[in-house]
């Protein structure tokens, strides 16, 4: 079996082709619309804006105070947005798991990987912590293990550095390269 090498340009078409991009995008809109402390941040700066607030302001029409409201404001509440968007994204358990779990996901069927999650992790990961159940007609409160009585093989954990180099690889420095069922990162300088 040759090596193939799967670059993160790879893994950002596959996501743009099957839409998935656009799928995300949706999603971290429409999370920003949803984001009352972003709003009441830029309600007050517009409210706090030089613009309105200097004499003659109201003589003005209502083109030129937007224009003088973009000129001035733009850039801030630009930048609270990308700052939120970065939130979102960065986020361990929302929409940043999201992604993270996706890009994984399309790296591994790229590169012949995808195998799924072994049933024993699967049933952990379902159960909520401190599950209630009933044991000879009676409640009980039962422990759900804090991790998996499964170790992993030296297969899965390099799969799983090869998965998390991609994600933290530039375009133009490294790509990982699949021999054999293993990943390894490769510097392209």
């Amino acid at each position: 079996m040759g090596s193939t090498v799967i670059t993160p340009d790879d893994v950002l078409e596959s996501l743009m082709n099957d839409g998935t991009i656009d799928a995300i995008r949706l999603k971290i809109i429409n999370q920003l619309k949803a984001n009352e402390d972003l709003k009441k941040n830029t309600i007050t700066m517009v409210e706090q804006s030089k613009v309105l607030n200097t004499p003659g302001a109201e003589n003005k029409t209502k083109r030129e105070l937007f224009d003088s409201l973009r000129r001035e404001l733009e850039a801030p509440v630009l930048e609270k947005a990308s700052k939120a968007v970065w939130e979102l994204i960065l986020d361990g358990n929302g929409l940043g798991k999201e992604v993270s779990e996706t890009v994984e996901r399309v790296y591994r069927k790229l590169s012949g990987l995808d195998l799924p999650i072994p049933q024993n992790q699967t049933a952990i990961v379902a159960q909520p912590e401190g599950n209630k159940g009933l044991e000879n007609g009676k409640l009980t409160e039962t422990e759900t293990p804090k991790t998996s009585a499964k170790k992993r093989t030296f297969g899965e954990m390099s799969n799983q550095e090869g998965a998390e180099a991609l994600a933290n690889c530039s375009t133009d420095q490294s790509a990982v390269v699949v021999e054999n069922g293993t990943a390894s990162g490769t510097n392209r300088s």
